[in-house]
């Protein structure tokens, strides 16, 4: 009995979600990335759509001894359709490094890949996605019963995230309370890194928390403080 209420609990939440319409068109989040509960960056990411396109921008700013490495500015822009968003194309860049680009073309089917050398191109994966693209398009897409597959493109390679809803919880967060859905990411082998994602129910299930557990057991917690829609 119990087991049935928890299954008839998560479907009235996922009617919810897939009755919530898209985030607002001009979005920006501020987190505080927390690593093993010491502060150490502060990322913006900003969030523009028109309902046909849209654009995330992400920008990383270490704190302490973190500021050292220089900064993160990673963008996905990409194409709004039925089935969510369909990035085009994917650019990393970081101090220090070189750049690293996904372009996807869905009309070709074809993934290109370039960080170090010259770029590669391979078929382009079914529910492909990239590393901004992949977290933004549950507010556009949001999960059903049953767990989604993602292929995540970062420039450098391509990976398997599959993740299923473990239900709802209230969250307390610096940005204010929330009424979320959990999403966890199912482990494929012992080096994996889990992974947790809570998405808001108000303002359109834009993810406001992020866990990720290394298989060492060191913790780092996206946590929201602000989240703004001019």
């Amino acid at each position: 009995m119990r087991n049935w209420s928890i299954t008839i609990a998560i479907s009235a939440v996922l009617l919810a979600a897939s009755a919530a319409g898209a985030p607002p068109q001009r979005v920006e989040i501020v987190y505080e990335l927390l690593y093993n509960g010491a502060s150490v960056a502060v990322i913006v990411d900003r969030l523009e759509h028109d309902g046909r396109h849209y654009q995330i921008t992400e920008h990383w700013q270490g704190k302490g001894p973190m500021a050292l490495r220089g900064e993160v500015r990673r963008t996905s822009r990409g194409a709004i359709g039925l089935e969510g968003l369909r990035p085009l194309e994917f650019v990393d860049r970081r101090s220090g490094r070189r750049t690293a680009r996904a372009t996807l073309d869905w009309d070709a089917q074809q993934l290109t890949l370039q960080y170090k050398g010259a770029p590669t191109t391979r078929p382009l994966p079914a529910n492909a996605h990239d590393k901004l693209s992949f977290l933004y398009g549950f507010a556009f897409a949001p999960p059903g019963a049953q767990p989604v597959t993602l292929n995540v493109a970062d420039g450098k390679s391509v990976s398997t995230y599959v993740y299923r809803v473990a239900g709802r919880e209230r969250l307390s967060l610096p940005a204010g309370e929330f009424d979320t859905l959990k999403l966890v990411k199912q482990k494929v082998g012992p080096q994996d890194r889990g992974t947790e994602i809570w998405l808001a129910e108000r303002g359109g299930w834009l993810p406001v928390r992020v866990l990720v557990t290394e298989h060492d057991g060191t913790r780092l917690d996206q946590v929201a403080t602000r989240v703004a829609a001019p």
